[in-house]
């Protein structure tokens, strides 16, 4: 038995499990973290390295990453005060949790959800209201509404489109939400760049109690080098910066971020190949026997195949293909007979190219 003093730590994080990634090896195709399947440039990767060369690396970074503060904001009509930028959208939602939940504090999570929303809001004791999803996986504006005036929600956090699911809320609905809940409503748009049309910030701009959380993890490609945003009226930005550490964002980062911020060309042509490929993928999985696909609005999509959901991954992974079981999110496991779901991130084509081989294998020898 250990003599460390575990039973000093908060019993809400005992409660809790570490998030943990297993480690990678020998995978030709890495298609479960929704990545972007391209890293930067290596004209950028230069530009950046030559810059952190140049700079004494025994003086600390500025307190905020003013530079990538004021890109930013320029490049989406912000003022500088509206804008935070943070080690990546995780650490910026461990900040909602420290600014905004004390125990006891209402939040409504609709589910499924990228679980670490949920872990935060446990470990800050919040009451958490979950709000399950439709039959088709969206989830209603009205129902979120109904639990978020029901419970007093402090904080109501959506995201569009969903991870998991690649599901979006419609824009009205968005505008709906911020208009009715009776706190802050947090808009998660990790994923905005696969999207047309008005995005949340066209919400925040009516409303002072919308948040919009963004990331250059995804459709940019930096997810190795943590770069999330929160933007929101200045005056609900100022005192969220009073629940965050300085020196969070590298020069690295900031550095190689803003280099990508400047070429939003590079950022649409890999989108549009992302959304191709997600058909393609999408059209032949679904003509596969006894497949059924949950095409969405994001670098992803959901299927099930008539075979148990963790043969399958498994079955991939030793040739090589990795993909993301999500049945552990109850919304979409096994029920009734009927098999649980499963995600694929787009890859490369030669990726994709291997995924749709081995599953076609996978079933065909079933």
């Amino acid at each position: 038995m250990s003599d460390a003093p575990t039973h000093l730590v908060r019993e809400a994080i005992r409660r809790e499990r570490a998030y943990r990634v297993p480690t990678q090896t020998g995978i030709a195709a890495k298609l479960d973290q929704n990545e972007s399947p391209y890293s930067v440039l290596d004209a950028i990767k230069d530009a950046a390295l030559q810059e952190v060369r140049e700079t004494p690396w025994n003086r600390y970074p500025d307190d905020r990453p003013h530079r990538l503060v004021a890109a930013v904001a320029e490049q989406w009509g912000l003022a500088p005060e509206a804008v935070i930028v943070g080690h990546g959208s995780n650490e910026i939602t461990h900040t909602l949790g420290l600014c905004f939940v004390d125990p006891g504090t209402p939040v409504v999570l609709p589910t499924p959800m990228f679980s670490l929303y949920a872990s935060v809001m446990r470990m800050f004791e919040a009451e958490v209201t979950e709000v399950a999803p439709e039959a088709d996986l969206t989830h209603s504006a009205d129902a979120i509404l109904a639990a978020a005036t029901a419970s007093g929600a402090a904080l109501t956090v959506v995201t569009t489109p969903n991870n998991p699911t690649g599901q979006t809320i419609p824009h009205e609905d968005l505008k709906q939400l911020a208009a009715g809940v009776p706190g802050i409503l947090v808009i998660d748009e990790a994923y905005h760049e696969f999207l047309t049309g008005p995005t949340a910030l066209d919400v925040l701009a009516e409303h002072p109690n919308v948040l919009v959380m963004r990331t250059f993890s995804k459709a940019m490609g930096l997810a190795g080098l943590r770069v999330g945003t929160l933007v929101g009226h200045p005056d609900l930005i100022q005192e969220i910066e009073k629940s965050r550490l300085p020196f969070v964002v590298d020069r690295l980062a900031e550095a190689v971020a803003l280099q990508v911020l400047a070429r939003p060309e590079l950022v649409a042509e890999r989108v549009a190949e992302s959304r191709a490929e997600h058909d393609r993928l999408a059209d032949a999985v679904e003509a596969m026997p006894g497949c059924e696909v949950l095409r969405g609005k994001a670098n992803f999509f959901l299927f099930r195949t008539p075979l148990a959901h963790a043969a399958v991954r498994e079955t991939l992974a030793a040739r090589g293909v990795n993909i993301r079981d999500v049945t552990g999110y109850p919304d979409l496991a096994p029920r009734d007979g009927t098999p649980g779901w499963l995600r694929v991130s787009i890859g490369t084509p030669e990726e994709n190219d291997a995924f749709l081989a081995s599953l076609e294998s996978v079933i065909r020898d079933a």
